[in-house]
């Protein structure tokens, strides 16, 4: 995949665009033959959590390392700082009033309120802080669920280096208490995390090979019951060179995975059917560490990667509310 890093992403690709390889089949109805991969903007140091704002016509996304979250508007195609001191801001979700719901490596889990101002959802559990709060997804119910492997809180280029005080952990919070519950303590770095169409399954990836080598790259599956605990640990799908880091699920199941940190033949986003088989990929010249569904339809797949944005048109669309 060298020609990608000779691309010049100023002028036309000839279609269909070679950066995006299906491997099955299955993977084929969803590629546009008359749609590229596009380069939106690049200047960050560590590009994270993206989410659509389709009100807006905007993407929002982190910048760990500069400590911000930048907007990109689909209007103009002109970026803007949505908010300069983010505490470190990582992963990035919206709830079903509009609101935006962060995690921060600076220990806590926010949500930005219609008009403007932050409410700290959770900054602690038993009486201990959070490692560093990584990824956020919010179930039908108003819970809102994420992962807390730590990263942020290992050194100080993504938050402020401090010990970790629990374990690395998944947790829900109550939509309608507030109270917080641990759902997962069985991976060893718990990073990306969504849903199924369904929401009967939650995915979660792990990417514990960042400390300890030779761990598996890979993304869990769990089935979620009507208590909300979760049941039936499996693996979904394993990455193999690359580490899988945020993700997201389509309409019919398939599940977009960044892919990082394995070079230029595999890093990118890697495609998997519901039953967990790699059916496609969308190749990159950096690695990707995130990805959301957006447009005016749902069907506009963006990426952040390392230090740019990237979309790409597809022929599906993302859940409502992933």
């Amino acid at each position: 995949m060298d020609f990608l890093l000779d691309r010049d992403w100023n002028q036309p690709v000839r279609y269909p665009d070679p950066a995006i390889e299906v491997l099955d089949p299955r993977f084929a109805p969803y590629v546009l033959g008359s749609a590229a991969l596009e380069r939106l903007w690049t200047g960050a140091r560590w590009a994270e959590g993206p989410v659509w704002f389709g009100d807006q016509q905007r993407l929002l996304f982190s910048d760990i390392p500069n400590n911000r979250i930048m907007g990109w508007s689909a209007i103009d195609g002109s970026m803007s700082v949505f908010r300069q001191g983010a505490n470190y801001a990582n992963g990035n979700t919206r709830d079903r009033q509009g609101r935006l719901v962060t995690c921060e490596h600076g220990r806590r889990v926010t949500r930005t309120e219609i008009d403007g101002s932050i409410t700290v959802l959770l900054d602690a559990f038993d009486g201990k802080r959070l490692n560093a709060p990584n990824d956020v997804v919010v179930h039908p119910d108003g819970s809102i669920w994420f992962t807390d492997p730590g990263y942020g809180s290992l050194g100080h280029y993504e938050g402020n280096k401090g010990e970790l005080e629990l374990p690395t952990r998944v947790y829900r919070i109550d939509g309608h208490s507030g109270h917080a519950t641990v759902v997962d303590d069985t991976l060893e770095k718990p990073n990306g995390l969504a849903f199924s169409p369904d929401y009967k399954t939650l995915y979660v990836s792990d990417t514990g090979v960042s400390h300890k080598p030779g761990h598996p790259r890979q993304i869990h599956a769990f089935d979620l019951t009507a208590a909300n605990t979760l049941i039936a640990h499996r693996v979904f799908c394993d990455l193999g060179n690359a580490i899988p880091d945020g993700f997201r699920v389509d309409e019919d199941g398939n599940v977009w995975s960044s892919a990082g940190w394995a070079g230029a033949q595999e890093d990118g986003v890697q495609v998997f059917a519901p039953n967990g088989d790699k059916i496609g990929a969308i190749h990159t010249p950096e690695g990707i560490s995130n990805v959301c569904f957006g447009g005016a339809n749902r069907n506009r797949l963006f990426m952040t990667g390392s230090q740019s944005i990237y979309s790409l048109y597809t022929e599906t669309q993302g859940m409502a509310y992933a």
